[in-house]
């Protein structure tokens, strides 16, 4: 499993250790990922994914996870928060044809 944020993209960055001697060792920036459910209200369930947590505080910001994956361009999202938006877009699509 790959430590990156599933709907953002953001994942590990390298940089130096840098001692008081001035002696640089590389060393690993890891993204602060949390495993969390998101209530979609359009899939009617939960769904389980790994964020970080600026990827959680964005989702909240925009109103839930199906409000932010249906708003953003899905150039900018990762695979698998494509493939979210298409299960999403489906089932509001079932949703509304049903409800006409």
């Amino acid at each position: 499993m790959s430590r990156r944020c599933e709907i953002m993209g953001k994942g590990v960055l390298s940089g130096n250790n840098v001692s008081h001697a001035n002696n640089k060792t590389r060393r690993r920036f890891l993204p602060n990922l949390q495993v969390t459910s998101l209530l979609s209200d359009i899939l009617g369930h939960e769904v389980r994914m790994r964020l970080s947590t600026r990827g959680i505080r964005t989702v909240e910001h925009n109103g839930g996870i199906d409000a932010y994956l249906l708003s953003t361009p899905s150039t900018k999202l990762t695979d698998e928060g494509r493939v979210l938006k298409r299960r999403i877009e489906k089932a509001k699509a079932r949703r509304e044809s049903a409800a006409a």
